[in-house]
């Protein structure tokens, strides 16, 4: 592997970490030996073109700078490739980089496990869904946490992780389940009425929510957590289990496993790794050993 790699910022990544990030980091890689060139982008069009540029180019590596929305971007760039992805997470959420065990808001310590990874050629090849084009390494959501994004992503005001608590509280205020049609694998088609669908590569979103808690990045299947058809007092209930994943035992949830789930909804918009993919339908297939990632 080349000794000349690449830093990929995000500068504005959990208000402003990323930037201050990406000097510790940079100096733990120089210090192991790799010549390290920095990517910005001016926007995230821009910066995806310049990292897919690095890796037609033969960068080392491609090592991502700040949160799960920095991770998916360097994941389109990766993803089919034999680059690896360096994970330095310095975002609010950094899901993908706690399913892999990495380091997280120490961007040093980030540094020098990347360099590490990179020297003792410690690399893994993980599964990745994919949505048509894009790629996902997390959870992609649908249901009632999606409607919260939507409405936080229209606010205006206040700023922060507290515009999407008020949007959670004003979604609750008008919530009821959804109707969805599920398919998993090419099977039947199951009807439902469901308040949550989630599809998890990884087992966690929104910084820690352990949603798809049994899921495994290496077994070439999502696992895929149906909420069912909760009234608001139940949903209350159930829903701070998320974050020690007990909340898989409550009887209006069940978990599906599947390499291929097909899900179908009016008026519901499907996000992964916190990003937005579009309105459902979508079919979202696990592509096995799609990335190779630098992990201690």
């Amino acid at each position: 592997m080349t000794s000349e790699i690449t830093l990929f910022v995000n500068p504005t990544a959990g208000r402003g970490r990323g930037a201050h990030a990406a000097q510790p980091a940079a100096s733990a890689l120089r210090a192991a030996g790799f010549s390290v060139r920095t990517i910005l982008g001016e926007n995230a069009e821009d910066a995806l073109t310049r990292a897919r540029a690095a890796v037609e180019g033969g960068t080392g590596a491609l090592i991502a700078v700040g949160g799960d929305g920095m991770a998916n971007l360097a994941l389109q760039a990766v993803a089919g490739t034999r680059t690896p992805l360096g994970l330095v997470a310095v975002g609010t959420g950094n899901d993908f980089a706690r399913a892999l065990g990495l380091p997280v808001r120490d961007p040093a310590a980030a540094g020098r496990g990347v360099a590490e990874a990179l020297k003792g050629a410690r690399l893994r090849d993980i599964d990745l869904g994919r949505v048509g084009d894009t790629w996902f390494g997390t959870v992609l959501a649908s249901g009632f946490d999606s409607r919260v994004n939507d409405r936080g992503n229209r606010m205006r005001w206040p700023t922060g992780r507290f515009k999407y608590d008020l949007a959670m509280l004003a979604e609750l205020a008008a919530f009821k389940p959804f109707p969805y049609r599920i398919t998993l694998d090419d099977g039947e088609v199951q009807e439902i009425e469901a308040t949550l669908v989630a599809v998890g590569n990884g087992s966690s979103y929104g910084g820690g929510m352990k949603i798809c808690a049994g899921a495994d990045l290496g077994d070439g299947l999502f696992d895929i957590t149906v909420v069912g058809d909760c009234s608001r007092t139940t949903l209350l209930k159930v829903f701070p289990r998320v974050y020690k994943g007990t909340h898989l035992d409550h009887p209006k949830v069940t978990v599906h496993r599947a390499a291929k789930v097909e899900l179908v909804a009016e008026g519901i918009t499907g996000y992964a790794d916190g990003e937005q993919l579009g309105p459902l339908p979508l079919t979202a297939r696990c592509i096995p050993a799609a990335v190779r990632v630098a992990v201690p």
